[in-house]
């Protein structure tokens, strides 16, 4: 499903589910939050505290999980380039016909008069915009070509452009899992449980989205709710889905009291950002449309990223789908900068391939990888960042899901990905948020990221001494290059269990997913709030429960 085309789901109550291993549904809780959000700043740190110096007390035998520190990682490789140049162009020509010839159904009217305003081809009364190449281009030049996102704690502040790589949560899932509780719809209490996780890991740089749908918050509030939860539980950058003005209003003005900023300075300050997403094929609904206008005019990000399934919404051809998603792309990039000039935006890739025997979508594949490095090529043919991926199929934490996800991150990073979505935590094609498999993508990403640190070859590295010290037959355990060295000369994995089979067998045989399961819990004892001031928080505070007193937004578009 795509990131952000679901319409929100309906009222559903159910209870609310703690994550704890064995943990047994509690009493309806529904207004615990409310409670909390009018307590003291002050009274709110004690409880805090105390909470947390009780798990320890009750965990304090168990070491700390050991992480890379935080920080973007940079590509230190140029990405690959899968298609030749003359074979790009072939794609990019294919894609202005396709605008000129058959354009694209605008669904929001204002949205088609400023397109006509820009010299697009608008018939009175009809959806139907076709764009003029020179038009696109020269509004497509428009777009920069990189761009920081900022967030409250500025120590979280990231890049986009050049060779910087940022990774996001899982986002969207409307269900969740853990080996305890298995598979159920998400819920806000596993929405706050995913947020504290992601905030936990140092690999996942901002959140994509609601990690899951907090379903028992009703639509007119829970952008709001689960807003407040990402902006207090962390510190990292989010995202706010575009499913109405009000929506991308709310979520913006909530970012700005958090950041302590004036209007004027968020304004400069890219703060937040929006997956567009095409209606595939060649459709842009009216809530996207209203996204762009409201985050490009006030100078937020704002990713495009057509939803293109080859077989489906997509020709069958991976040439075909690309083309598609090409014109797509190009007519969203086109959007917001007719809306302002400048305006930071991203070219987004989706393009994957179905099951032809189920209809199902499939992820992962070698089609999937294609159509990502390509992808990164024809964001860099027009110089604009680039989003990607990480995404797979399976349905349980099995082989399946870690080779899909290790193709898809692989495809995401050789194409040049600046922004990789769902790259922590995603199952089931999308539609299930599962604790373990966060850590595991943690893992993976934290392996990249090294992968990625570049090689040093100072006089010291290469151990000419070293290397004449022990000479022919001996071996290097002992010497002082590798004494001062050991304890952090390679990566350490969190999940990786390297002991012999005996030792193994004697400590229970556990298997990786119990490994996984493991770091989970102990990441969420271990998990610390941040410092926000309180002034701040109580602005925040004040904010959220004056529109849920309004009534938040209405839910039908």
């Amino acid at each position: 499903m795509a990131d952000s085309l679901r319409q929100p789901p309906r009222w559903n109550k159910v209870e609310e589910v703690l994550y704890k291993p064995g943990r047994r549904p509690r009493s309806d809780r529904d207004n615990h939050e409310v409670d909390r959000m009018s307590e003291e700043p002050e009274a709110r740190r004690r409880r805090s505290g105390r909470a947390r110096r009780n798990r320890r007390d009750q965990a304090d035998d168990q070491p700390r999980v050991s992480q890379r520190a935080f920080g973007q990682p940079q590509r230190r490789f140029a990405p690959v380039e899968l298609l030749s140049a003359d074979e790009i162009e072939a794609i990019h020509c294919a894609s202005l016909a396709v605008l000129r010839d058959t354009g694209i159904d605008v669904l929001d009217a204002d949205a088609r008069k400023l397109l006509a305003s820009a010299g697009a081809d608008v018939d009175d009364g009809e959806d139907r915009v076709r764009f003029d190449p020179e038009m696109v281009m020269d509004y497509v030049s428009s777009a920069p070509s990189r761009f920081p996102l900022h967030s409250w704690n500025p120590e979280r502040t990231l890049l986009f452009g050049g060779d910087h790589v940022a990774f996001t949560s899982v986002a969207s899932a409307p269900n969740v899992s853990d080996l305890a509780g298995g598979r159920r719809t998400g819920t806000r209490l596993d929405h706050q449980g995913l947020v504290k996780l992601a905030h936990s890991l140092n690999a996942v740089h901002l959140f994509g989205g609601y990690p899951v749908e907090p379903t028992d918050l009703h639509p007119s509030v829970r952008h709001l709710h689960a807003t407040h939860d990402q902006l207090t539980l962390s510190d990292k950058p989010i995202h706010a889905y575009s499913l109405g003005a009000q929506r991308n209003r709310d979520c913006l003005e909530m970012v700005r009291i958090a950041r302590g900023v004036s209007h004027e300075q968020l304004d400069s300050e890219p703060s937040i950002f929006s997956i567009i997403n095409t209606s595939s094929p060649l459709r842009l609904d009216i809530p996207m449309l209203q996204g762009i206008m409201e985050y490009s005019a006030r100078n937020q990000i704002i990713v495009i990223t057509p939803f293109t399934l080859a077989g489906a919404m997509a020709p069958v051809t991976v040439a075909g789908a690309l083309v598609q998603q090409n014109a797509e792309a190009l007519a969203g990039i086109t959007m917001t900068q007719v809306v302002r000039r400048g305006a930071p935006v991203m070219y987004g890739g989706f393009t994957s391939n179905v099951d032809m025997r189920s209809g199902s979508p499939a992820f992962g594949t070698p089609e999937y990888m294609k159509a990502a490095i390509v992808g990164g090529q024809l964001a860099r043919r027009y110089n604009v960042p680039y989003r990607s991926s990480n995404v797979n199929a399976g349905n349980a934490l099995d082989a399946q899901v870690a080779y899909e996800s290790v193709f898809s991150l692989w495809g995401a990073i050789n194409g040049g990905a600046h922004l990789i979505m769902h790259a922590a935590g995603w199952m089931e094609g999308g539609l299930r948020a599962s604790y373990e498999k966060m850590v595991l993508d943690a893992d993976l990403l934290s392996m990249v990221a090294e992968f990625l640190t570049p090689l040093a070859t100072d006089s010291d590295s290469l151990a000419v001494e070293a290397i004449n010290e022990v000479g022919p037959g001996g071996h290097f355990f002992g010497v002082a290059h590798t004494q001062s060295r050991y304890r952090h000369a390679f990566y350490a994995p969190m999940l990786s269990d390297w002991r012999n089979y005996e030792s193994w067998v004697e400590s229970g045989a556990p298997t990786t997913d119990q490994h996984m399961a493991t770091v989970s819990r102990r990441l969420l004892d271990d998990y610390e709030p941040p410092a926000m001031d309180d002034d701040r928080r109580a602005q925040l505070d004040d904010f959220v429960a004056r529109r849920v007193g309004e009534g938040g937004v209405a839910t039908d578009f």
